[in-house]
């Protein structure tokens, strides 16, 4: 018999999985290898640890779906192939380094960077699986230098004894100490063990910069809904899956695209949910056979076998917002949350703002960043920005959430609107430039303090012209040191209220510098 992976036993219809069926398995992720019906070629009897290291749970040393239909829908419908494998097309294709490294058995350590669902767990058991090697699993999240040490000396000894390469993999490699990820770098170096590390954090700020050098980084881009929905769809009518159990309205199917957000886990997570909530009517009469943990469902539906919009919400929670306010995320939506108020674009800062504000971000980091943007994107172009930046942190302070966040949206709209002007962080970029390069010459002997005893003795302040006495409240005075005589820092863009100033600067310089106008 031909045993498919999610399908239980025919002989036995237990969902135990033998050790016969655990060697079927194995040829049917490595057809190309020797074929297997309980003892080996050689006659021996066949011990667990031979075949079914990548087979033993979706948490160990796994190489493939599990086969039990107890098994998460995700779990039971992960690719075993790269064939299988749905988006990512830029690592897939003919020569690319992960293909090349999947058909030709090339050692090569990996560095899979990706948000959640979007394959990484997938491609490193496909990595073991084709390339015959043997299969490690840490989690960063409870693994220490003490286990990553004993994986590698199992990985020498197999090496050594058997000829055999071990492909170790580490999801969440970011949690790992500096410690803990250099503990990895002479087996890695050595290619004692093949890496494959998962990561949703930016692996230029989470890595040692050794692993870096000595792995190749793939990057993995959220999946597009063309590809969320060949999944989805394959999900509803594969034996691994649903078996067309049920099926799936279109309403249901694009809220159900919308709502993954380019997440595979998080699409099949859901479709297995609100598949349980239409069967649970009909099993609960007897018309539905067990689908395994689906039939347990609680009833939102009247025995429907089309999943509908509506079952659909019941069935789940609002999506889970991806946004971590210690990764990647955090830094990318404050980006994206800046550079749409610089852009003007009100509609997308609030977006942002809003997916900040329901991550549960702290409002003052928000409204600090609205204080910094006031000055460094509008400056004086709108000398109003900065008070209503400032008014709006004061009112977190003052009021706290939820009521703040209106303070924090009409500063953000203001802002947004705002005429625009750099001048202000250029300015102060090109003077402290000028310090750093040696450009700081001595005070001007006028400007001089000339306050205590004995400094009219040294000269200072003689000759100070005090701009009260001037009928403009402006005199002829060199205030720079000699060297930036005629430096201009402050630059108006001429939109907004710097147009009035930049009119008001130019007669400013003129009289300072005097009628020369020198610079």
């Amino acid at each position: 018999m031909s045993l498919g992976i999610g399908q239980a036993p025919a002989e036995s219809g237990a969902r135990r999985v033998t050790l016969q069926a655990a060697c079927r398995l194995t040829d049917l992720i490595n057809p190309t290898g020797p074929k297997h019906e309980g003892p080996d070629l050689r006659g021996r009897a066949l011990s667990y640890s031979d075949r079914v290291t990548l087979f033993e749970s979706e948490l160990g040393s796994t190489g493939a779906a599990p086969r039990e239909p107890s098994a998460p829908l995700a779990a039971r419908m992960r690719p075993r192939t790269l064939d299988e494998v749905v988006g990512q097309q830029h690592l897939l294709a003919p020569g690319s380094p992960l293909r090349r490294l999947v058909e030709g058995d090339a050692p090569m350590s990996l560095i899979l960077f990706g948000p959640p669902g979007t394959g990484k767990t997938t491609l490193a058991l496909i990595v073991s699986s084709a390339t015959n090697r043997r299969f490690e699993q840490l989690s960063a999240l409870n693994a220490g230098v003490k286990d990553v040490r004993e994986v590698i000396a199992r990985a020498k000894a197999e090496l050594t004894h058997n000829g055999r390469q071990t492909v170790l993999f580490i999801d969440e490699i970011h949690r790992f100490s500096k410690t803990q990820q250099d503990s990895l770098l002479a087996a890695v170096e050595a290619r004692q063990v093949t890496l494959v590390a998962a990561t949703t954090e930016n692996p230029f700020f989470s890595l040692v910069s050794p692993l870096l050098s000595r792995s190749l980084l793939l990057t993995l881009q959220p999946l597009d809904d063309a590809a969320i929905g060949t999944l989805v769809d394959r999900a509803l009518t594969s034996e691994r899956g649903l078996g067309g159990a049920v099926t799936l309205d279109a309403d249901a199917r694009a809220h159900l695209l919308q709502l993954a957000g380019g997440d595979a886990r998080r699409a099949l997570t859901a479709l297995e949910a609100a598949a349980g909530a239409t069967l649970a009517g009909k099993s609960a009469s007897g018309e539905a056979g067990d689908i395994g943990p689906l039939a347990s469902s609680r009833t939102l539906a009247d025995g429907r076998t089309s999943v509908d919009l509506s079952t659909l919400e019941q069935a789940i929670d609002t999506a889970a917002l991806r946004y971590d306010r210690d990764g990647d995320q955090h830094y990318d939506v404050t980006s994206a949350f800046i550079k749409s108020i610089r852009g003007s674009d009100a509609d997308a800062a609030l977006h942002y703002l809003a997916r900040m504000l329901e991550a549960g971000e702290d409002p003052r980091f928000i409204a600090r960043r609205l204080v910094v943007h006031a000055s460094e994107d509008i400056g004086l172009a709108d000398p109003t920005a900065l008070l209503a930046a400032s008014a709006a942190a004061q009112a977190v302070q003052l009021i706290g959430l939820p009521e703040a966040r209106i303070n924090l949206a009409q500063a953000t709209i203001l802002l947004a609107l705002a005429p625009k002007s750099n001048a202000v962080v250029a300015a102060i970029d090109a003077a402290q430039a000028d310090v750093r390069s040696g450009l700081a010459g001595a005070v001007p002997p006028a400007l001089r303090d000339g306050h205590y005893k004995g400094a009219a003795k040294l000269g200072h302040a003689a000759g100070y012209r005090y701009p009260h006495d001037a009928p403009d409240g402006v005199v002829a005075q060199q205030y720079p040191p000699d060297e930036l005589v005629g430096r201009d820092y402050y630059r108006p863009a001429g939109r907004g209220a710097e147009k009035t100033v930049s009119d008001r600067l130019a007669r400013l310089r003129a009289i300072v510098r005097g009628s020369a106008g020198r610079g």
